[in-house]
């Protein structure tokens, strides 16, 4: 029975090799008699070894597809980009719009998945620097290994060693037995690193000295352990500006920076929490075993306008709030008592007609004002138009599906605009 060497890896994967070996399995199938465990098993090794050269090859192909796009990006418009990734089948937990600073982060993310480069993720607390993680890990090579998350933040300086590497029987008060660290529980796969500002610069070292040769040692045990894990690394600090007080290392900070991504903010995302909040809806009615909730125009005008400094992570915890707290509809009342904006009754004097001047924050009333003034700004735009959006997204240079997630958060709809239109001309030809 011909059987190829499971063993012997081609340097150059090709189309041709996968489809030989293919032909090869389809023979010895075709062909025997009679199979015996052992090459059952043999059979069973070279499906597995296929598979990972297919995976190999697809990964490439996406790769290249990215790399090799002709048109510059203002050539493409977002919703294009964002389309591409769609077809490129590129793996995302979650959903993402058009935000071109979310999308030249996800651009980058793509081609760096299937490389084994060092990769440093910066953004503030609760961007998805995680989420991002997961998404290279998963469009990469390594996508069938490990995938494990260390907060490096979250343990005890005199443990973190330990945590990393793992550590020797005896080591140390508590070291009943022999332990592996993360680095070896991600062999073959990724680690990531959160909270990577928080590391000691006792720790900083053997973590760098692991980047360069892919070694590690346990504490208290002098051999040392090859392991080839792909590091993805995130903090919500300067590591740059941390480097030049000392705090940092400087080498260290450059060899994981070697692809960098920044996630922005979500208050430079707000074409997208809509998005976002009907998603986050979804997910907290499957978990909560519920129908999805409805919110009242006041709330989703709150929602749209609030400047989330807790970013994507606080979003999804005030639509857990509202989806448990609410019965089919929620309303403002069912925010927490921080958030929820005091207003109080329109003063008489000085103030705008049509805007309700509160007890709360000047950036309150900022934010009131300004939802007002933009309303008004769409309405005279479609009135212009007859209602048309296109034509008034393209008046204002601005993304069509973002000029209808703002019509939405104001409750405009273009069809009575145009049923006005036609009123008008009706008018004019009596």
């Amino acid at each position: 029975m011909k059987l190829y060497n499971v063993k012997s890896k081609s340097s150059a994967i090709s189309y041709a090799s996968v489809l030989e070996k293919v032909e090869i399995l389809s023979s010895t199938l075709r062909w025997a008699a009679k199979l015996e465990r052992p090459e059952i098993q043999k059979l069973l090794n070279q499906c597995n070894t296929l598979r990972d050269e297919v995976m190999q090859l697809s990964h490439k192909e996406r790769f290249v597809q990215a790399s090799a796009t002709t048109k510059t990006k203002k050539q493409v418009s977002d919703a294009e980009r964002r389309q591409a990734l769609v077809d490129r089948s590129f793996v995302f937990e979650g959903v993402f719009g058009e935000n071109p600073k979310l999308l030249e982060a996800l651009e980058v993310a793509e081609k760096a998945a299937p490389t084994d480069l060092p990769v440093l993720i910066d953004g503030e607390s609760g961007t998805g620097k995680e989420l991002m993680a997961k998404v290279i890990h998963a469009n990469g090579s390594r996508s069938d290994g490990p995938y494990v998350s260390v907060n490096c933040g979250a343990i005890p300086d005199n443990l973190l060693e330990s945590e990393l590497f793992g550590h020797k029987k005896g080591a140390f008060t508590g070291a009943t037995s022999d332990r592996k660290g993360k680095f070896e529980s991600a062999d073959g796969g990724t680690i990531f690193l959160d909270e990577l500002g928080e590391l000691p610069l006792q720790s900083q070292v053997k973590l760098l000295r692991v980047l360069q040769s892919n070694e590690i040692q346990r504490v208290g045990s002098d051999q040392l352990i090859e392991v080839d894990a792909r590091v993805v690394a995130a903090t919500n600090k300067n590591l740059r500006k941390l480097s030049e007080e000392g705090l940092f290392r400087e080498d260290l900070f450059y060899r994981l920076s070697v692809i960098h991504v920044t996630l922005p903010p979500l208050r430079e995302r707000r074409d997208e929490i809509q998005l976002l909040n009907e998603f986050f809806c979804d997910e907290a009615a499957e978990r909560l075993r519920r129908a999805p909730i409805k919110m009242s125009a006041r709330l989703l005008r709150f929602l749209e306008g609030y400047d989330y400094p807790g970013n994507i992570r606080e979003l999804r915890n005030i639509i857990y709030r509202l989806s448990c707290l609410a019965g089919d509809t929620a309303d403002i009342d069912h925010l927490p008592d921080d958030l929820r904006p005091r207003v109080s009754k329109t003063a008489s004097g000085g103030a705008s007609a049509g805007v309700e001047i509160g007890e709360g924050s000047l950036s309150d009333i900022k934010k009131a004002a300004s939802d007002q003034a933009e309303k008004a700004f769409l309405e005279r735009g479609l009135q212009e138009t007859g209602g048309k959006v296109a034509e008034l997204a393209r008046r204002i240079d601005m993304n069509r599906s973002h000029l209808q997630t703002l019509l939405k958060k104001h409750g405009i709809s273009s069809r009575d605009f145009r049923g006005q239109a036609k009123a008008k001309g009706g008018q004019a030809k009596g």
